[in-house]
């Protein structure tokens, strides 16, 4: 992995990482890379200074001497994200949809093939549902011809 600190033709300046030099050669020719601010696929690479792995097994000479801690000039900047305006938009509304379904259906955990059986059979009053299924279940639910969807992954259930 290789991040690089970049420059839109706007002015605004971020980071992102990338698989390779290549990688990034080609992502900047298909435009897949945007800025965070305006979404601009005009970006270019800025000049960056080297990181320098030091060896372990080396010690030092002297004891390093502790930099001053620079006070910030400017107030901090927001944070950068890696999301065009439109695509942090549909992500907000995909959260939101999320939300919705997941307020307005009983989480049943485990028992979720078992109950969805029991909703489609109308054993049980028909109501919105949700929890966890195994990939197994999931593809007998749909041979039994019972409707289900997943619900989806955001970012941040990675975190």
């Amino acid at each position: 992995m290789i991040r690089y600190q970049l420059n839109c033709t706007e002015g605004h300046t971020f980071e992102a990482w990338f698989s390779s030099s290549k990688g990034y050669d080609a992502q900047v020719k298909r435009k897949q890379v945007t800025c965070p601010v305006c979404g601009t696929a005009e970006v270019k690479k800025a000049i960056m200074s080297p990181r320098v792995a030091r060896s372990r097994s080396r010690k030092p000479s002297a004891p390093p001497v502790e930099a001053p801690v620079p006070q910030p000039s400017a107030p901090a900047r927001e944070p950068q994200h890696m999301l065009n305006g439109e695509q942090r938009k549909l992500l907000n509304q995909m959260r939101q949809l999320r939300d919705e379904m997941l307020s307005k259906s009983d989480y049943v955990g485990p028992r979720f093939a078992e109950e969805a059986r029991r909703i489609h059979n109308e054993e049980s009053p028909t109501r919105g549902i949700h929890g966890e299924a195994t990939p197994e279940e999931v593809a007998e639910l749909k041979e039994e011809g019972v409707e289900v969807y997943p619900v989806p992954i955001l970012p941040e259930d990675h975190n």
